[in-house]
């Protein structure tokens, strides 16, 4: 059975929230996610998988969360060539900037982007579906 890594942090559990809904979605599509946060993973992890769903909120002025992943992200970015990914992540204001510029970022370190959502604080209703929609997308990728 594939493993897929979740990767992801979460200030106020909206993110984590996604983070299962992600993992059902891979479940569904029968694949098996690893999940791990943030601050456990790192670029000797990177090597073990061919797909990565990476989450993280809109933190300040619409980035990515500065003091866990940020730095953790930017420590496997060159990792991303050829790898097929997925981005999620919650926000409480702004427009989904964020998720516009991390795509680019991705896209620009060589990673196949499948599937990105974000949800506007926590996930309910067809959030919920994108969600489980992306862990499947990124399964049969």
């Amino acid at each position: 059975m594939e493993k897929i890594a979740i990767v992801y942090w979460s200030g106020t559990g909206n993110t984590e929230r996604m983070s299962e809904l992600v993992r059902e979605g891979i479940s569904s599509a029968g694949a098996e996610a690893v999940v791990y946060s943030a601050d456990s993973f790192g670029s000797g992890e990177m090597s073990s998988y061919s797909k990565i769903a990476f989450g993280c909120p809109s933190m300040g002025d619409e980035v990515l969360e500065e003091d866990v992943f940020e730095p953790m992200f930017s420590s496997v970015e060159s990792g991303l060539a050829g790898k097929k990914i997925a981005l999620f992540g919650s926000y409480g204001w702004g427009d989904g900037e964020w998720m516009r510029s991390w795509l680019e970022r991705c896209k620009g370190a060589g990673a196949s982007v499948v599937s990105s959502a974000i949800a506007n604080e926590y996930p309910d209703g067809g959030e919920e579906s994108e969600c489980r929609s992306l862990g499947a997308a990124l399964a049969k990728a």
